[in-house]
């Protein structure tokens, strides 16, 4: 199976009052519809999509903007799959990474959280005082940030949130971001876990600012000339557009070349030092603004950018989906088929496995016996918290499924595998009367090695008392000899001298007696 990136866009009727909006799957190189689900109204930031992984098929969420109703979609089927009622219309929705969890917002400011393979609702609390414009799951699903029509941007935690004994407590926000003047519009999280990872919030107060949770401090804002109504973060974040109502887009880059006290050009990060740093995007460098400025003409609701980092996507009010070039900023091509709606919402993703009509549904490449990709489980959401439910929580949950032969990145064999687990394993494996035979068999070898030991030991002995006695004995002749002559030579020094003592010693020995 090919790679293949697709673009999933969501519309909705736009203010002239043309027919409902859809879902639709396009090919990002050729713009070639791949699929299209009907029946659908989301509005900005209602559209949550779910991507086939782990041997299991995606999905998307629409939450109806006209009613209490949520869609489900997924992406074996071209028709509605289930249909949820809500207990209050939501204004923004998001899932986390892993498809576990689903985050509703109300316009009074009130977040639900559900388990999306059960419909157990976990949580619902009064995060904001006002309406709620969007929802955003840190990349390690371990937070859920919510930008409110209040300017407040708030930061919870998921962990806390689903915790049994915090059920019966009201839900404390992990922070809290309020250097906005005017209603937040769009959040992005960065890559990285929580609460190491950065966050971009755009608002109507003309800034978008850049924020470190691990700190809970602002790093940077950046002003722009216009309302900022969406933007778009690139994943290695050396640079994010932030596009506005009137159709301009602004490139920031998130570093800068500088020259070094040896005059060579080294690169630095942009911004940081805090609430004081304030960068006017027009004003620092007109004319490189100019450059990294993209006019679209209408107004901008949505933008992603693709998976290779290469291209801008940007949907607009009136139906059209731009393709840009992001290091030329050259338009590329221009999507017509929505034209008259609005795009609500603009993703990238890797064709799913599962499509309809365009590849088998199969977990593996090839072969005859092929099994379907089962869906991923989605049940209906609780309206109300029910305690009992949440005890006995049954989740319908499915393992992954492999259906590459293990041979082809193993070659080990079955046959090697028992032979030579026989052998590593014998010791233990043997019988009581081998065992004993053994032992005595290992007993005569070692008692015929010692006495082989012991041979050696008496002929080294043997060896070593003669050397001795040969050593003695020569040194002891030599001394013999060396005291004979020694006595020669004195006497002939001497001559008769030597035996007078001896005489005169007689003589005195006569006169005492």
């Amino acid at each position: 199976m090919h790679l293949n990136e697709s673009t999933l866009c969501a519309t909705a009727p736009s203010a002239s009052g043309s027919g409902p909006g859809a879902l639709s799957l396009h090919d990002i190189q050729t713009g070639t519809s791949l699929a299209s689900w009907k029946q659908t109204s989301a509005g900005t930031h209602c559209t949550a999509m779910v991507q086939s992984r782990d041997g299991q098929g995606g999905f998307v969420l629409a939450a109806q903007q006209d009613k209490s109703i949520m869609n489900v979609y997924n992406f074996q089927k071209d028709q509605l799959a289930l249909k949820i009622v809500l207990p209050e219309k939501l204004t923004a929705i998001a899932t986390d990474p892993r498809g576990k969890y689903c985050a509703g917002a109300t316009a009074q400011g009130r977040i639900f959280l559900w388990e999306i393979s059960s419909g157990i609702m976990y949580n619902s609390w009064d995060a904001h005082y006002r309406q709620i414009n969007v929802l955003r799951f840190t990349q390690d699903a371990a937070a859920l940030l919510a930008g409110s029509e209040d300017s407040g941007v708030s930061v919870w935690s998921v962990s806390r949130l689903l915790d049994e004994g915090l059920q019966n407590e009201l839900p404390a926000p992990h922070c809290t971001f309020t250097d906005h003047t005017l209603p937040v519009t769009d959040i992005v999280c960065g890559v990285g876990s929580f609460p190491s990872c950065r966050v971009l919030t755009a608002s109507v107060d003309h800034t978008v600012k850049l924020w470190d949770p691990a700190s809970k401090t602002l790093l940077t804002t950046f002003y722009f000339p216009q309302p900022i109504a969406c933007i778009a973060w690139d994943p290695t974040e050396r640079l994010f557009f932030a596009a506005s109502a009137d159709g301009s887009i602004h490139q920031v880059n998130l570093f800068r070349q500088r020259e070094d006290k040896f005059s060579q050009a080294a690169m630095e990060a942009v911004g940081g030092p805090g609430v004081s740093d304030v960068i006017r995007i027009n004003e620092v460098d007109a004319k490189g603004a100019k450059k990294r400025l993209i006019s679209v003409g209408d107004p901008v609701t949505t933008m992603t950018i693709s998976l290779t980092s290469s291209m801008l996507l940007v949907g607009t009010a009136s139906g059209l989906i731009h393709t840009y070039d992001i290091a030329s900023h050259q338009l590329l091509r221009t999507l017509s088929s929505h034209k008259g709606m609005m795009i609500t919402h603009l993703s990238t993703m890797l064709r799913p496995p599962d499509l309809i009509g365009h590849i088998s549904l199969t977990l593996g490449s090839g072969g005859d016996a092929r099994e379907n990709i089962p869906v991923r489980p989605v049940a209906p959401f609780q309206r109300i918290r029910d305690a009992k439910a949440r005890e006995v929580h049954d989740v319908s949950s499915m393992l992954p499924h492999s259906a590459t032969p293990t041979g082809l990145f193993f070659s080990y064999s079955r046959e090697e595998l028992i032979r030579d687990h026989a052998f590593f394993v014998q010791p233990s494996t043997v019988s009581p009367e081998a065992t004993g035979v053994s032992l005595q068999t290992r007993v005569s070898e070692l008692e015929s090695e010692v006495t082989r030991l012991r041979e050696q030991l008496g002929k080294a002995k043997g060896i070593n008392d003669t050397m001795w006695e040969t050593v003695v004995q020569r040194i002891v002749a030599e001394g013999r000899e060396k005291g004979q002559l020694e006595v020669k030579e004195n006497g002939a020094i001497t001559g008769g001298d030597v035996t007078e003592p001896a005489e005169g010693g007689r003589r005195r020995k006569r006169n005492r007696t």
